[in-house]
């Protein structure tokens, strides 16, 4: 059984010789410190190392939101018009006008075009694409929504990388997933400002649905074009959740989100294709109906949600990635302590399949190398014992 196929039958609930794993730096720049660490010879070599079974691949247009801190990708995308570059503020402004905060560990969106703060506007103004219309930043949300356009999302470059991914691994080594993270949800409050999205929602619910539509029509157009190139899972992504429950209300998920997640969904399953959903925090009351518009896998799940339950009451239709705590236990446990929680999540969450070994989240800089390498001899164990 390759990689992808063992991929696939866990995210489809089909058998598998052993359940796959997935370990994922948060700073992509990093791999090639932490293969040096482990011992390795290179980054090339981390994939194997790690045993992961998952390359995320992504456009042009998105990989702003990984490689932020790559110079050297940042001034390529430059060069092909996807970016500016902010260095001396350190801020890449990205093909829909957001800014990304460089030097971050995890992905920051600092700049906001729709929201209509001057300040931000002035700093921002040399730096957006050459084709938003400046005119946008003066007007009044409802106003702006309307007039703003997404970029073009089948730009014959938009997709070179992805090319890439899928040929370096047609041999079945890693399942390719088109990366869908920043979805609908998140891009609308990343464009408007996550107080103004909220506020505007409840006041004025006609502007945010039509900037989300015009957001959703840009990844219906890309998902069409993924399936075009042949790959063989579908992938979304909107944090929907925190620590204490779901982010947003259940009047403006089921108003607002889920509808155009449906439809997305929908291009995906229609061709044949099993569904991906990425989103942190606790959705729990949420996925009944994801499960409904055709979810297979929830990535991750985190330790705010009751580990037990979600296998006990969704184990037999949807399958689960992560569990592994990144806030507390990772950085801060001992080896010992992670080598003893990651037994039991493997234990809850493996229990009849369709689990994909992994941390709650990406790996942070603040994990110690002890805590990564007690982490990778626990899945190795607990593999044997299957």
């Amino acid at each position: 059984m390759t990689r992808e196929e063992r991929a696939l039958n866990v995210i489809t609930g089909r058998p598998v010789d052993y359940l796959p794993s997935q370990i994922t730096i948060a700073d992509r720049t990093k791999d090639e410190a932490l293969a040096r660490a482990l011992g390795l010879a290179g980054a090339a070599e981390l994939d194997g190392f790690l045993d992961n079974h998952i390359c995320f691949s992504l456009t042009l247009c998105d990989t702003p939101l990984f490689y932020r801190n790559d110079a050297a990708k940042m001034a390529e995308l430059e060069a092909k018009g996807y970016v500016k570059v902010d260095r001396a503020n350190g801020v890449v402004y990205d093909s829909w006008g957001m800014g990304i905060k460089i030097g971050e560990d995890g992905f920051f969106a600092c700049y906001h075009p729709l929201q209509g703060d001057r300040a931000a506007n002035e700093r921002a103004e040399p730096f957006l694409p050459d084709r938003f219309d400046r005119a946008l930043l003066d007007m009044p949300v409802a106003d702006a929504v309307r007039a703003y356009q997404p970029p073009d999302p089948l730009r014959p470059d938009n997709f070179d990388d992805m090319r890439r991914d899928l040929a370096a691994h047609a041999s079945g080594d890693l399942l390719v997933v088109p990366s869908g993270y920043l979805g609908i949800y998140e891009r609308t409050y990343c464009l408007m400002g996550f107080e103004e999205f909220m506020v505007e929602s409840l006041t004025d619910p006609e502007s945010v649905a039509i900037l989300m539509d015009k957001i959703t029509d840009y990844k219906l157009t890309v998902a069409r074009k993924k399936i075009e190139l042949g790959f063989k899972v579908g992938h979304h992504g909107d944090d929907l959740g925190c620590q204490s429950g779901t982010l947003v209300s259940p009047a403006q998920f089921h108003g607002l989100i889920l509808p155009r997640i449906a439809r997305l969904f929908k291009v995906f399953k229609e061709a044949g294709l099993p569904m991906i959903m990425h989103s942190c925090g606790d959705i729990t009351p949420f996925i009944p109906d994801l499960l409904d518009v055709g979810l297979d896998m929830l990535e991750p799940v985190q330790p705010c949600m009751d580990l037990d339950a979600l296998k006990r009451d969704f184990g037999d239709r949807l399958s689960l990635w992560g569990g592994i705590d990144t806030q507390q236990l990772l950085p801060y446990g001992t080896p010992d302590e992670v080598r003893a929680e990651a037994r039991r999540v493997i234990r809850t969450l493996g229990r009849g399949g369709r689990y994909m070994i992994a941390p709650s989240q990406e790996i942070m800089a603040d994990v110690p190398l002890a805590n990564i390498t007690a982490l990778l001899q626990t899945i190795a164990e607990e593999r044997a014992l299957r």
